[in-house]
């Protein structure tokens, strides 16, 4: 690279493609180049299978189906919007990707995302009773958050809750990825009344994988972690999400920064995504639920906004308040009582905690619940798994193995919500209450799907969360 005066030249976009012209001469080519274009094609054909599996697919851990634009549509309409006419394409849509005829099924999609973004809003809807929540400025003024003054660890307790919570998460993770996507009645049809892994277990999942990113920006910038630094780790670490946090992905790399990221064509950002990987910040924010709710925000807005943020900011609440409240019951009460009372996340939990309430026992809390919320919406969304959480927490007695029984029976999207479940109850009681029955079949290695960090011990994972909050606290 020339100099000039001891200073580096940089060269502009147009100099450096002017370099390139002028230097390359064209090869001798004695061969057909057929096979190159034959690349080409079927790296175009890429995007149809992509949206094959958009349409029909299953869940790799459970096999449970899923069909996203359709789920896209649904969305849409919890969202408040009239989406009567994409509602028409679906049939074909799905004859289009079962016939794997990408021509026709690329038309009807784009027409479909095309009606969805220029849908009008449904007047008679009543997601817009409630306020819409941005990010953490707007939640801070509503919300209320218990403060803990005379609460302290030793590094020695705060390394053993650290542990278990880990275990809790890494447990409850591959508990439900195997029997995620299904309704309580079929869970009990085909497997009874589960008490174990089904099968071998493993760490593969989508969850934790975000976790190490906030980990990793959490390590270097401590408490003033930004949404910027937690998306940057993203694109460092993830190669690629699903629904929102995929939408989220394919928006940060085409420029946009939190929390446009999360909302620009995100038909899905009031899913569970958020709520999947916010057990980290209560983690790190020992007793201290506001300052999780702050960081689990600012994580959340990457792909989600409003009642997926606050989804997110719900279950770091419940883990941060592990360390101090010992009683479930209680736990819960309080995490609800933090939510800002005019979201109609706010109405979901406070919904399920009156079935809590006014049932004995959690099966029939949670028949209400489930009746009333999978008729609109999709087993991937906040608020069923929501209400499974509070039920599990309430009915589980404090106990580790009777909560795991009760969130793996409620069905749903049963990974993210075994695993913050049962994060709880391993930063509450420690590692006593964790039976060898757990935790000898997930053995000492953790395997990713990362681009980073796809294989390394639990103990590092735990030395790392420790070393990353007593560094924050200085």
């Amino acid at each position: 690279m020339p100099r000039s005066g001891g200073m580096e030249v940089i060269m502009n976009a147009g100099e450096k493609e002017l370099q390139w012209i002028q230097e390359a001469c064209p090869p001798r080519v004695e061969k057909s180049c057929v096979d190159n274009w034959m690349n080409y094609v079927n790296n175009g054909n890429r995007s149809d299978e992509k949206l094959y599996k958009d349409w029909d697919s299953v869940v790799p851990g459970s096999l449970a189906p899923c069909h996203l634009v359709i789920a896209a549509i649904q969305c849409m309409r919890n969202k408040g919007y009239d989406v009567t006419e994409a509602e028409k394409y679906i049939d074909d849509g799905l004859k289009a990707a079962r016939n794997k005829d990408g021509a026709s099924l690329q038309k009807i999609t784009a027409k479909i995302y095309y009606l969805l973004n220029h849908a009008p809003k449904d007047e008679k809807s009543s997601y817009w009773n409630y306020k819409n929540y941005k990010g953490w400025e707007d939640l801070e003024k509503e919300c209320c958050f218990p403060e803990y003054p005379d609460f302290t660890l030793d590094d020695k307790e705060l390394e053993e809750k650290i542990q278990a919570g880990w275990y809790g998460q890494l447990i409850g993770g591959a508990l439900g990825t195997q029997i995620e996507g299904y309704t309580t009645a079929n869970i009990r049809k085909t497997f009874g009344n589960i008490t174990t892994y089904l099968r071998e277990p493993e760490t593969y999942n989508d969850d934790i994988t975000y976790e190490l990113a906030f980990l990793a920006a959490f390590h270097e910038r401590g408490y003033d972690v930004t949404s910027e630094d937690i998306a940057y780790q993203w694109l460092e670490l993830i190669s690629d999400g699903y629904s929102a946090e995929e939408v989220a992905l394919r928006n940060l790399r085409d420029g946009m920064l939190p929390p446009e990221s999360g909302t620009y064509r995100n038909y899905y950002s009031d899913w569970i995504g958020a709520q999947m990987r916010t057990p980290i910040h209560g983690m790190v924010a020992p007793g201290n639920p506001k300052l999780a709710a702050m960081l689990a925000a600012r994580d959340s807005v990457i792909s989600h906004s409003n009642n997926g943020m606050i989804g997110g900011v719900f279950n770091a609440i419940l883990v941060s308040l592990g360390y101090v409240e010992k009683d479930m019951k209680s736990l819960v009460k309080v995490a609800v009582a933090c939510l800002p009372k005019d979201s109609e996340f706010y109405e979901v939990v406070q919904f399920a905690l009156n079935m809590c309430n006014s049932h004995e026992k959690w099966e029939d809390a949670w028949s209400v619940c489930e009746n009333k919320l999978i008729k609109d919406y999709n087993w991937i969304h906040a608020y069923p798994n929501a209400a499974a959480e509070i039920i599990a927490l309430w009915f589980g007695d404090n106990d580790f193995d009777k909560t795991a029984n009760i969130i793996t029976m409620e069905g749903q999207d049963v990974d993210c919500t075994a695993a913050p479940v049962l994060n709880v109850l391993g930063v509450a009681y420690g590692l006593k209450q964790i039976d060898e029955h757990w935790t000898k079949p997930l053995g000492t290695e953790i395997k990713t799907v990362m681009r980073k960090y796809q294989k390394f011990e639990f103990s590092q994972l735990c030395a790392v969360t420790l070393e990353s909050i007593k560094k924050a606290r200085k």
